[in-house]
């Protein structure tokens, strides 16, 4: 399943509007407060899927019964990029346990053309029979996520339910996740047609990780 929020007109058309703005990409603050943001809004989303369970609480003036989260999830997310997006969906799941996945691309020619995907390391508690909420704000080729929920997966257990979130995808990145992770459900703030010949999203919004924290070596 692929839920593309740019088919449905709500306030996070603004959210991507601006993180796409070139102009508004020059406050790394504003950057980091719109991946936030943005990644709240899918949160609230995504909890709409999830189980819930009857339970009272004692209020001041007697007894009610509300449903809760049948089961808190594991938010996960790539480091550096997917920091901010990361803390906009603990913002709203904040009882989660949490995860960490280093990954990058590491390039293998002089014109960043050809690359191979590194994993450094890879923090998280026990997955097995868990629901996992992974934020990458873009999924470009979607080598890298791939590739991280299968490390994932190997080290820490089988979840009973993943999604995932980003600010921007292009199809080609979401047909190889579905191809490798067909269990996996995909949020994209957008989908995008093209990628260029070093593997980045067009129009897309360029190196989210240099926007939101500088840029890298």
């Amino acid at each position: 399943m692929v839920a593309d929020f740019s088919t449905t007109d709500s306030v996070v058309n603004e959210f991507v509007a601006e993180l796409r703005d070139a102009s508004i990409q020059q406050d790394t603050l504003r950057f980091r407060f719109n991946l936030r943001r943005l990644g709240s809004a899918m949160a609230i989303e995504v909890s709409k899927s999830m189980r819930y369970a009857a339970t009272q609480v004692q209020t001041p003036l007697g007894t009610a019964t509300v449903n809760r989260l049948a089961q808190q999830p594991v938010l996960a997310t790539i480091l550096r990029a997917g920091l901010p997006m990361h803390q906009g969906v603990a913002d709203i799941f904040d009882r989660a346990e949490q995860a960490f996945v280093s990954a990058c691309r590491n390039y293998t020619d002089e014109t960043h053309s050809a690359f191979e995907i590194g994993i450094d390391a890879v923090s998280a508690p026990p997955l097995d029979g868990k629901v996992l909420v992974v934020c990458d704000p873009m999924l470009a080729t979607g080598a890298s996520l791939a590739q991280v929920l299968t490390a994932l997966f190997a080290s820490h257990g089988t979840p009973a339910t993943v999604h995932v979130l980003v600010a921007i995808a292009s199809q080609q990145g979401i047909d190889h996740v579905q191809s490798r992770h067909p269990q996996a459900h995909l949020w994209a703030g957008a989908v995008d047609a093209k990628l260029n010949d070093k593997g980045y999203i067009i129009p897309g919004l360029g190196d989210a990780g240099d926007l939101a924290f500088g840029n890298k070596l």
